[in-house]
């Protein structure tokens, strides 16, 4: 199974060094759940967007720094190449951005919170089970880093997980056993050194001391990165063999 990697943001130049790009995060996370996938990448934060949906099996969109209400030549592009890609029969994940942008395409809306940044290791209820959750425990963990958040959903999202802070965590698009599409407002990807790293460069500039340094305490908590990673796999691999039957 192909997978094409819509990058939409960069990981700050020294931590790349470090640490890899987020399509290289990616990789490595759904790799670890199967390693016969391939990927292939494109910049769309450069202006990168496919040609056609069929040109990957499936597709994922990685969290960035922007927001879905940003005047940038790429935005309204990316949001019909998702509907095209849901009319196509092809598999989509979101994560953070992703996420954001998933919704907005499919009649929801997504806002800079007035609750501020989420940020460190975040708990979510899980509140559907399909059986491509299956073993889902009562809650995950994972790291959190945003401020925006989905506030609409659209009008065939089901929520799978919900926090306090962020009510519209997980989505499933269509019928939760058999979706579209999937999005996760957290971020799996993350290991808890980047994720320490990234906070240390924007606590104080970008997020308040006052929400960074609690956050800091967080990480080295457990997190769910394998199980979310597992889910996301079956959902894809799901996905294909309906496509392959039918």
């Amino acid at each position: 199974m192909l997978i094409g990697i819509l990058e939409t943001g960069k990981v700050n130049d020294d931590l790349v060094k470090r640490y890899g790009d987020y399509p290289r995060m990616f990789e490595d996370l759904l790799s670890a759940a199967d390693p016969t996938l391939e990927f292939r990448t494109y910049a769309s934060v450069d202006g990168e967007i496919p040609a056609s949906p069929a040109e990957c099996d499936a597709w994922l969109i990685t969290g960035s720094k922007h927001g879905v209400y940003d005047d940038l030549p790429w935005i309204e592009p990316m949001k019909a190449f998702l509907r095209a890609t849901r009319a196509a029969g092809r598999p989509v994940i979101g994560i953070c951005f992703g996420h954001q942008i998933l919704a907005e395409a499919l009649g929801g809306r997504a806002v800079k919170s007035e609750k501020g940044w989420g940020v460190g290791v975040h708990d979510y209820q899980v509140t559907c089970r399909p059986s491509w959750m299956a073993g889902a425990p009562e809650s995950i963990a994972v790291h959190a880093m945003h401020q925006d958040q989905v506030t609409v959903l659209p009008e065939d999202a089901t929520v799978l997980a919900s926090s306090p802070f962020c009510e519209y965590a997980m989505l499933a698009y269509g019928d939760p056993e058999a979706p579209d599409a999937i999005s996760i407002q957290p971020h799996p990807e993350y290991g808890a050194d980047f994720a320490r790293a990234l906070l240390e460069l924007r606590a104080g500039v970008v997020v308040p001391h006052e929400q960074s340094a609690p956050a800091m305490e967080t990480f080295g908590q457990p997190v769910h990165q394998s199980d979310l990673a597992n889910w996301c796999v079956n959902f894809l691999r799901r996905s294909a063999a309906r496509r392959n039957a039918a």
